[in-house]
């Protein structure tokens, strides 16, 4: 035991030596403290009465100085933290974040508090004024705490008159560093009275820090800043905006004191819930004013006579356009943000995306026009033929299909489970009528129906995508994701998968072309049968055209991709290799999942419109794939850039085989029957070329456009939300019928436009030898009255050949 004791002191004789030398070093000082602050019994000197006054104020300054040194430590945790120097030289309140289109239109706003800051010379000399008069007078006669005040509000409490004794500082120091809430409050913040000593003192010090750092300008416009005027209206840009549709350096003298009146109680003064109370609490403002000479007697009597003239407006966060893209913002924007250390809803960030706002509108504009008149044929189409348009393979209506979808819906699932599965009471509620505001093409309509009769008449609607992009860049200009936002909230450019259909036919070309074929190759138009093993079981598939007939006639490759044929779509398919397709397809852009069957060149995988737009891209940025992108840069809340984005991009063509499919989908335009002609009627045509393709799914389930301008490339997608939503018949369900005219409105409108920045133009003629010849094309001159293209296959039918095509 005594070796081991011995071997402690020997452990610790360099820390009892340097103890020992500082008791030496400071014993000079330190004696004389202890012995004047604990003097012994028989000193005299030392226990006079001045002295005993003297020593009592030292221990009060010594306690004030521990009390101090404990706050800003946090000793043992008691009393939560205090602001660091940083924080106080740079404080930072919630923001919002704002998103802007490429022209700088703002479209949306992210936040937790709705706060955008303002600059002192921003702010009205009234506001100002009413707010040093009303709460603090002595304002600029403190450093941050008012003794004065402090006094007269301990006074005015005794006597019965409760009054507050913060500075405008101090308050700003509540605000700025939430003082109250919890993790700032520590083991001594759940104690009553304690809790409420401990939160003002750090408020004064916290205050008298401020003083310092700042000036009395700077105090004022944070403060206006920072404080909370209920209705989630953060600072005074906000609150103007919201309760008098002004800004803070246009306010009149009784709005400035309606204001700064609400700030006492938000709730109690709120001028929305308590606008008497909001108005006796004004005219006390507007007395203080008075009695420190701000306004005159002349202007108090007529302000206090004035109604609150409240101009309530509630920002919200879907205001606007563009809500489709801002959904998919919102969601890229989340991402980027956490691998980046930024908060979205709080650190006032400025996103400039890739979106047009004059385009966007035109685009908005085309589909509402459009979607209006097809959903009108849709409803005529069905009623003429007495059914709901949800049918099956056979044409017939599908029996008990409202009842059977709605156990599958969101809003079925929130009724069961608020009537805890109760089949009974779920039926009744269910076909119980509810007065509902429902969707119509003339606006919102206000009608009683039950959940399932509304059900029902959602299922009639037709739906739609839209999307522009620049290739060369990846911005998109443009995106619409259904017909009305506020009613149909599921986005069709990029949450939808549907089949391509013949829009899924270039990724077929595309092979063949770069593995040998050309244009101007041929091949006959037959029946063909594929066998191919599937699960272990070899399957037949015949693919055929929608006549269910062959012309048995030669067509070049762009002849047949112009009018959409089936079989030679087929035979090349196989030509080529089914996994070969979906490899290209791959590398040019769909990442959705793609079955190598041999089908899969007549479109029956599913695919975003997101992923096709962004792939027929390809085609005329000179083979190289481009990421579609929707945000340019970021800025921080002061405008230094913090990220500029650049779109992945790879080289996934050749120059020439790129060119040469630019040629094919010209096609559809050029060649006798092509299936994209239904664009001539759109009358743009001189000075300007353009090209794409056309598509429809299983039994017109999906109509489908994606076109090529010499720098744009946009897709248009239309449907019923359940497959079995559809038109019958080629007159109306196909790709040309339904999709293509959202693209040639838009174009048009656009090309009119002369602010939308698009113009007209010609493909650019290559600037390397083209091995291949692909000038192989019969000229064909519109009729506009009469020509809407070819009828083209979809994903297991084919299109009409008129026996007078004639082989070329």
């Amino acid at each position: 035991m005594k070796k081991q004791n011995r071997s402690i002191k020997k452990f610790f004789a360099p820390l009892t030596n340097q103890l020992g030398r500082l008791k030496r070093a400071t014993r000079p000082v330190w004696f004389p403290v202890k012995e004047f602050l604990f003097p012994a019994k028989d000193n005299k000197k030392l226990r006079t009465p001045f002295m005993k006054t003297l020593r009592y104020i030292s221990y009060v300054v010594l306690l004030l100085l521990f009390y101090y040194i404990s706050l800003e430590l946090n000793l043992f945790w008691l009393f939560g933290r205090m602001p660091s120097v940083t924080q106080l030289r740079n404080p930072k309140m919630p923001q919002v974040s704002e998103v802007y289109t490429a022209d700088s239109v703002l479209i949306g706003r992210y936040y937790t508090e709705n706060r955008v800051p303002v600059k002192y010379n921003e702010i009205s000399p009234y506001l100002i004024n009413a707010l040093i008069s009303t709460e603090d007078a002595r304002f600029y006669k403190h450093s941050g705490v008012d003794p004065r005040g402090i006094a007269s509000a301990f006074f005015a409490t005794a006597k019965g008159d409760q009054r507050g004794g913060s500075t405008i500082t101090q308050q700003l120091a509540k605000n700025l560093f939430k003082t109250r809430k919890d993790n700032s409050r520590g083991l001594l913040g759940y104690v009553p009275l304690v809790r409420t000593f401990v939160a003002k003192s750090k408020e004064w010090v916290t205050a008298l820090k401020l003083e310092h750092f700042f000036d009395k300008e700077d105090i004022l416009t944070l403060y206006f800043n920072t404080v909370d005027y209920g209705h989630n209206t953060y600072g005074i840009r906000t609150a103007c905006r919201t309760f008098f549709n002004t800004t803070p350096d246009s306010v009149t003298i009784d709005q400035a004191a309606t204001l700064v009146g609400v700030l006492k109680a938000t709730t109690y003064y709120s001028p929305t819930v308590n606008p008497d109370n909001c108005l006796a609490r004004r005219n006390v403002v507007l007395g203080q004013m008075l009695k420190y000479k701000i306004i005159t007697p002349a202007q108090y009597e007529v302000c206090i006579r004035k109604p609150l003239g409240i101009n309530y407006t509630v920002e919200k966060v879907d205001n606007g356009f563009a809500l489709y893209f801002k959904n998919y913002v919102n969601q890229y924007l989340e991402k980027w943000c956490a691998d980046n250390g930024y908060d979205l809803y709080m650190d006032g960030l400025k996103i400039y995306t890739t979106i047009n706002s004059r385009l966007q509108k035109i685009a908005e504009e085309a589909m509402t026009e459009h979607m209006k008149s097809l959903q009108k044929q849709f409803n005529q189409y069905y009623r003429n033929k007495h059914m709901n348009p949800w049918i099956d393979d056979n044409k017939n209506e599908i029996p008990n299909f409202i009842e059977n979808l709605m156990p599958k819906t969101d809003y079925y699932k929130h009724v069961a489970q608020r009537l805890k599965n109760n089949k009974q009471a779920i039926d009744e509620y269910l076909n119980t009528p509810k007065r509902m505001r429902v969707f119509s093409y003339s606006g919102p309509r206000d009608t009683t129906l039950t959940p399932m009769d509304s059900l029902r008449y959602y299922m009639h609607f037709l739906h739609a995508g839209f999307m522009l992009e620049d290739p060369s860049n990846g911005y998109i200009k443009c995106w619409v994701g259904d017909v009305n936002y506020q009613y149909f909230q599921y986005d069709h450019v990029y949450q939808s998968h549907r089949q391509a259909g013949s829009a899924f036919k270039p990724f077929v070309y595309t092979a063949a072309i770069d593995n040998g074929y050309s244009p101007c190759d041929k091949m006959v138009d037959k029946p063909i049968v594929v066998r191919f093993k599937e699960n272990g079981v070899i399957k037949e598939w015949a693919p055929r055209n929608v006549e269910r007939r062959f012309s048995h006639q030669e067509y070049t490759l762009r002849r047949a991709m112009a009018r959409s044929i089936n079989s030679i779509a087929a035979q090349l398919t196989m030509i080529v290799g089914p996994e070969k397709v979906r490899d290209y397809a791959r590398r040019m852009g769909i990442n959705s999942p793609l079955d190598a069957y041999p089908s899969i060149g007549l479109g029956t995988n599913d695919v975003s419109l997101f992923d096709m737009v962004g792939a027929y891209g390809t085609f005329i940025n000179n083979g190289i794939w481009t990421e579609p992108i929707p945000i340019i840069r970021i800025t921080d809340r002061t405008g230094k850039l913090i990220h500029e984005f650049k779109p992945k991009q790879r080289r996934v063509l050749s120059q020439e085989t790129a060119f040469l499919m630019v040629q094919m989908l010209r096609g559809g335009l050029e060649e006798p029957g092509g299936t994209t002609q239904a664009l001539f009627q759109y009358d743009m045509w001189r000075g300007n070329e353009m090209g794409g393709k056309t598509g429809t799914s299983n039994n017109y389930s999906d109509g489908w456009f994606i076109g090529i301008t010499p720098q744009l490339v946009g897709g248009a997608w239309v449907g019923g939300e359940q497959r079995c939503i559809h038109f019958q018949s080629s007159a109306y369900g196909e790709g040309s019928k339904m999709a293509l005219p959202i693209y040639g409105l838009f174009f048009y409108k656009a090309y009119q436009d002369k602010k939308s920045g698009i113009k007209m133009g010609y493909f650019p003629k290559p600037n390397f030898t083209v091995t291949k010849p692909y000038q192989c094309t019969t000229r064909y001159t519109p009729k506009v009255d009469t020509s809407q293209g070819a009828a083209e296959g979809g994903a297991d039918e084919g299109m009409e050949i008129s026996d007078s095509a004639g082989a070329y």
